[in-house]
């Protein structure tokens, strides 16, 4: 407690105007946009991203809002915030930074070769290059991790706590993102222990909801797109695979209250209650009443059985749990992904 007090003093010296100045990584991303869309309700936020999986239309709304802006940039190449012109309005050079939102690295699950260089690179270098950011600034971190760190799912033990030492295998077809986001958390605890960081790190696990991408191997979106055409809805493997999934309010919520927390945590944040993938499919089927049918494919490499969180810590220390239930949030996705699908109609028809 006496380091993060001490941060605390030192970040007070700087000069906060009307707003803080939050920088999210990966901001035009999934996930990051819509941390994005509440942070900008209080606060001045720049958002970073280069597109290799992010997309620009999730951010669309916000370009015209004057405490919002976006950098175009690869997290792997060092940035000065203060140099460039576009942020001028935001003051950096008076008040810096003062919370960091780490998001930046390439998901895509049915792209995931191609972009096996650029994971390392923005798990490393780009790991490196925003803690940087955040020693220069005396900012705060909530460094998004992932499940991966603690390897696949195992028979005889569903639910992992954070103080599990995961297994995986550094040479592996997926080791430049499993390996990679492990090594991620190593710079931000080495980090913050050398220079003294409010850092946390966040283990995310399986998220969905509007904005995901079509036809990239995140099988929510898939399926309900599939079934709007009454095609089949494939899973990757067999009738046995079960994960779980957290709607993406649930997860903003936890990266804010997570950047609240008074100590260094890392807390796992995800859903906790498994459904087999053949459960889920016919759900979306019934929800939508299409005539698709299942179809068990080859499994995805990036797509595989994982762990479920056991998220007893985020719940005692944040006073987290989720509360989109699966039934809501489908509805949700669904009328988003109607609504994407419709304007991709109209511009096939033009």
């Amino acid at each position: 407690m006496l380091l993060l007090n001490n941060n605390f003093k030192h970040m007070a010296k700087r000069a906060i105007f009307d707003k803080k100045n939050i920088l999210v990584t990966g901001g035009a991303g999934f996930i990051g946009s819509h941390l994005c869309d509440e942070l900008v309700r209080d606060n001045k936020v720049i958002c970073i991203d280069d597109f290799s999986t992010g997309d620009e239309k999730n951010i669309d709304h916000l370009l015209a809002d004057p405490n919002f802006s976006f950098i175009k940039h690869d997290v792997s190449e060092p940035i000065e915030l203060e140099k460039l012109p576009e942020l001028k309005k935001f003051k950096i050079e008076f008040q810096g930074i003062q919370d960091i939102y780490h998001l930046a690295c390439p998901t895509s699950p049915a792209n995931f070769d191609n972009n096996k260089i650029a994971n390392i690179l923005a798990l490393s270098y780009g790991t490196k290059n925003i803690m940087d950011l955040a020693v220069k600034h005396q900012a705060r971190v909530v460094h998004f991790s992932s499940s991966v760190v603690y390897g696949g799912r195992s028979v005889d033990e569903h639910k992992v706590s954070e103080d599990k030492i995961g297994q995986v295998d550094m040479n592996s077809k997926r080791a430049s993102y499993d390996e990679g986001k492990r090594f991620a958390e190593t710079i931000v605890s080495t980090y913050r222990a050398v220079h003294q960081l409010d850092a946390k790190v966040m283990r995310l696990f399986r998220t969905y909801g509007p904005r995901m991408k079509l036809n990239d191997g995140h099988l929510i979106p898939d399926f309900i797109f599939n079934a709007l055409d009454n095609k089949d809805l494939e899973i990757p493997g067999n009738e046995n695979f079960a994960s779980a999934f957290c709607y993406v309010s649930d997860v903003v919520d936890a990266a804010l209250k997570l950047m609240e927390a008074e100590t260094p945590l890392i807390v796992n944040v995800g859903s906790d209650v498994d459904i087999k993938l053949s459960d889920l499919a016919q759900k979306i089927i019934d929800m939508l009443g299409a005539k698709s049918n299942i179809k068990y494919v080859p499994e995805i490499l990036f797509f595989t059985p994982l762990n479920l969180p056991n998220i007893s810590r985020a719940r005692e220390e944040l006073g987290w749990m989720p509360i989109v239930t699966l039934e809501k949030g489908l509805e949700k996705t669904i009328h988003d992904l109607r609504a994407s699908k419709g304007l991709k109609t109209i511009k096939q028809a033009l």
